[in-house]
């Protein structure tokens, strides 16, 4: 069973349905899947804001009060331990997720995409690790498996993976999502969101049909 995932490494829900999904799929020990990364940016044009937490940059997108958008994130953040994940808000560094992308697509031709993703969701979320720092996504590069020379020319040349970010992008509007995570099930289901546990299962039942 192919599984394709559209996700942004800078939203939360992403890394909480990636865990829903790696506990559904350990219910089914003697299938083979084969899960795809797909590119997604819920706001390309974020800078990178070193003066600003997340906390104020998402009260002044959503126009909310900073308490307001703190509690948002405290729910989040009870909605992360409750899959195991450990969220800490407030060292999270605001950044434009485009390179590190581009890096997840190296991982990709070295079959390594899971694991560069999971690796860039922690450390966003819970080491609060610099992802606009080409020192940093150098580092965590090298720490997936991939090659320190290669990850070098993906953060240099701009345009190496570009296109195969825009086109994840556009296939992404062409089937309508409005939203990430997003999870295809051999083209015939799909899942918006970090659903509860049980949807992932009885999802994958009827595939499996």
């Amino acid at each position: 069973m192919k599984i394709e995932i559209w996700s942004d490494i800078m939203c939360p829900f992403c890394y909480i349905g990636k865990r829903q999904l790696e506990k559904a799929l350990a219910e089914f020990p003697n299938d083979e899947f084969e899960i795809e990364w797909k590119s997604f940016q819920l706001d390309p044009s974020i800078t990178p804001q070193h003066n600003k937490d997340v906390y104020a940059f998402l009260a002044e997108r959503k126009g909310i009060s900073l308490e307001q958008s703190v509690e948002m994130h405290k729910a989040v953040v009870e909605r992360a331990k409750s899959v195991g994940l450990e969220y800490h808000f407030e060292k999270a560094i605001i950044s434009n997720s485009l390179m590190a992308h581009r890096i997840i697509h190296l991982a990709k031709t070295k079959k390594l995409d899971d694991e560069m993703e999971e690796i860039f969701f922690k450390a966003y979320f819970t080491q609060g690790e610099d992802l606009n720092d080409a020192s940093v996504l150098m580092k965590l590069g090298i720490q997936a498996g991939l090659d320190e020379n290669e990850v070098r020319e993906v953060i240099e040349n701009e345009s190496m993976f570009l296109n195969n970010v825009q086109k994840d992008i556009a296939e992404a509007q062409e089937i309508g999502v409005q939203g990430v995570p997003f999870f295809v099930f051999d083209r015939k289901y799909a899942i918006s969101g970090a659903q509860p546990l049980e949807t992932f299962l009885q999802t994958i039942n009827e595939v499996k049909k």
